[in-house]
């Protein structure tokens, strides 16, 4: 996995994103937006530092976690805090806008 960027799956998803402000992308190998988000993705790891957790998830390889959070398009990304949902972004996103939104949780 990229620098700063954790994967999850079904089994550690709940425990990962229940506390805390965690940032998730949903993709996939196949797509090339997804392919130009994870080094933005990259960047914004290594701006936050420890504010945040940076994760993605396949969606090819979990597709119930996708289900729960009605993903249509990707790459989706999702904000939570606390395990709660803050805000959804779908397309590819620039840095700035993540970083702004992440630091919005704090």
């Amino acid at each position: 996995m990229a620098e700063g960027l954790i994967e999850l799956d079904g089994n550690g998803y709940d425990e990962a994103t229940n506390s805390g402000v965690v940032l998730v992308e949903f993709w996939a190998p196949w797509c090339g937006p997804c392919k130009m988000q994870t080094p933005i993705l990259e960047k914004v790891a290594a701006e936050i530092g420890d504010k945040a957790v940076i994760a993605k998830v396949n969606v090819d390889e979990n597709p119930e976690l996708a289900a729960k959070y009605g993903i249509r398009s990707i790459p989706t990304l999702i904000l939570l805090k606390d395990g709660e949902n803050k805000q959804q972004f779908v397309g590819l996103q620039q840095q700035a806008a993540l970083v702004s939104a992440i630091e919005a949780e704090q």
